[in-house]
């Protein structure tokens, strides 16, 4: 049997930027998907700690060490400058994996700039 489980998580990521004319995604430090094993184009869940709204896009790298958490597109309506993101992404594994797996977590504070947590 397979089962999805959380295979990395990004928690309280600022939002940086916005940009309404761009074609989809959220533009994430490159740095910080390194850090989880987030790859560019990956499906993400996000959730937005300050408006509760909850979507799925895929992520891009933005330039290492810019701190960058960027709604591009459409996802540029469901949150705005300062708002704190959790970015999720999953991972089909096999039930005996199951038993040991560990999501790769980081936890941000103070606009990017610090680790709060790293797992």
């Amino acid at each position: 049997m397979q089962l999805n489980l959380l295979k990395s998580k990004i928690h309280r990521a600022e939002v940086t930027d916005a940009s309404l004319n761009y074609e989809g995604s959220l533009a994430i430090d490159v740095e910080f998907m390194n850090l989880v094993g987030l790859r560019p184009y990956e499906r993400i869940l996000i959730g937005n700690m300050n408006n509760g709204e909850r979507f799925e896009t895929y992520a891009i790298a933005a330039p290492a060490g810019s701190k960058s958490i960027s709604l591009n597109g459409g996802t540029a309506h469901l949150g705005k400058l300062g708002d704190l993101l959790t970015i999720m992404s999953f991972a089909w594994v096999d039930e005996r994996e199951a038993t040991d797996w560990h999501p790769k977590v980081l936890v941000l504070a103070d606009a990017n700039r610090r680790i709060l947590k790293q797992s």
